[in-house]
């Protein structure tokens, strides 16, 4: 029963949508309504309001964290063990790309899940989020940054991780998860249709 609540505590953390929530404060329009139709920071950034996407990002990144963060905490009490850490960890990822609060229409998952590998281990998240920041300082391209960082992150992960091999799989599915969401922007790479942040739009 632990178990069972820890996941469904998590999941609910991981549908709180910062990107519709934020725009809504602002007086924004919803980000499902228009560019990409992705309510994450870098749909919210097509508004030109950087402090309304950076407050999404930051949302989206720290509930990823919480979520994981108490389900550690709680998890002695509730005699939850690595495989249920590993299965909340998913399900607030989960909940991000499938919000029950927001009609079941989320966001790739790239902050969250940012949030998540930072709590899991401090340098595994450092890593990927350096490989992410190197790859868009480089091509000013957020999908393809979340593409690279996507696949580095396994990598990482048996190097940090060590033998948990139950939180190196969890690794792996978020990054396979991640790339799936990604598929659009994946075809329009190959193609060389997709956008990116001009430096003059810093």
């Amino acid at each position: 029963m632990g178990t069972i609540a820890l996941v469904i505590l998590c999941y609910l953390i991981g549908s709180l949508s910062f990107a519709v929530m934020v725009s809504r404060a602002c007086g924004l329009p919803d980000p499902r309504t228009y560019g990409s139709g992705n309510p994450g920071a870098t749909n919210v950034m097509r508004t030109g309001k950087k402090a309304a996407a950076a407050l999404t990002l930051l949302g989206d990144g720290a509930k990823g964290w919480a979520a994981v963060f108490l389900a550690q905490g709680l998890a002695p009490q509730w005699g939850v063990h690595e495989m249920g850490l590993v299965l909340a960890a998913l399900a607030a990822f989960f909940g991000h790309l499938y919000p029950i609060f927001f009609g079941f229409k989320g966001g790739k998952g790239v902050a969250t899940a940012a949030g998540i590998l930072l709590a899991l281990n401090l340098w595994l998240g450092i890593a990927v989020l350096s490989t992410w920041v190197t790859v868009f300082v480089v091509s000013r391209i957020s999908s393809l940054s979340a593409l690279l960082a996507a696949t580095s992150a396994p990598l990482y992960a048996v190097y940090f991780l060590g033998d948990r091999r139950l939180t190196m799989g969890m690794v792996l599915a978020l990054s396979l998860l991640l790339i799936w969401r990604h598929r659009s922007n994946i075809r329009n790479l190959l193609q060389g249709k997709e956008g990116g942040f001009k430096k003059a739009e810093e």
